[in-house]
């Protein structure tokens, strides 16, 4: 077993809530790795906007892949990669797709159910955790359903259809299930009582503090697309002050000094 998933499994025992800031590449992973994170994990979204996609499985599964391998290549702490729906139905080309970060020293997946059968996704974390398991490694599989975001349950029916997924993807092998989009106490309450495995919710509009949510039972909280989404509307608002004015505005003055930059990527 790697010890990179070792010591990210253990991030989620519940004595802490793990805060996972999302990064998009390389240089965004190793800044927060800076700062103190104790892990890091990706966005699907950030990631695939800086490629130059749409979020929402269209991005190649090359692409994504090459881009967890070099943010892979300057981390220290455990690293879990956005994989979306693994980018394949096919439940042997996504464990295929998994070997490779686990070559690569990645800790842990997001594997999501999206608008598919529940059974799908199941399958996937199966086949991920045999060919794992067949070269003495394992992977953190953070399942990820959208019952939530996409309204796949009516209101008030939404806990249980949560936990009837949890129970599918825990029987498959999964680590952790994500729900994004849920705010309600109560529901988080349940979902975290009764899921039988470590809960992942996502900074959201309504969600309650990070002190209360570790109080309900939440294991680990992700930033999402948050950070990237900021950061691209600075960065438009400075180059649409440099194109009209060439200026790039007062934020200049807040930008991170070029040495301090430097630093984070120097070596020895």
């Amino acid at each position: 077993m790697s010890p990179g998933f070792t010591a990210f499994k253990q991030l989620h025992d519940g004595n802490k809530l793990l805060h996972l800031p999302n990064a998009w590449d390389a240089g965004s992973a190793r800044l927060f790795e800076s700062l103190g994170a104790p892990a890091i994990a990706t966005t699907s979204a950030g990631v695939a906007w800086a490629m130059g996609y749409a979020d929402g499985d269209s991005m190649p599964a090359e692409i994504a892949i090459g881009v967890a391998l070099n943010i892979a290549r300057v981390l220290t702490v455990p690293l879990t990669v956005d994989l979306e729906n693994g980018y394949s139905d096919d439940a042997a080309v996504v464990a295929q797709h998994a070997q490779r970060l686990i070559d690569a020293g990645v800790a842990g997946i997001n594997l999501e159910d999206g608008g598919a059968a529940p059974q799908l996704l199941a399958d996937k974390i199966a086949a991920i955790k045999r060919l794992a398991a067949q070269a003495g490694k394992d992977l953190f599989i953070n399942t990820r359903t959208d019952v939530y975001l996409r309204g796949l349950a009516p209101e008030g029916e939404r806990v249980a259809e949560v936990l009837r997924r949890a129970a599918l993807y825990k029987a498959a092998g999964a680590d952790g299930l994500f729900v994004p989009g849920i705010c309600k106490p109560g529901e988080i309450e349940a979902v975290a009582a009764g899921a039988g495995l470590p809960l992942n919710v996502m900074d959201w509009p309504g969600l309650p503090s990070a002190d209360a949510l570790h109080g309900l039972g939440v294991a680990r909280l992700s930033a999402g697309s948050g950070i990237p989404q900021a950061l691209w509307a600075v960065a438009a608002d400075m180059a649409k002050g440099f194109l009209a004015t060439g200026n790039a505005g007062p934020l200049l003055a807040n930008a991170m000094a070029y040495g301090d930059l430097q630093a984070l990527f120097s070596k020895g």
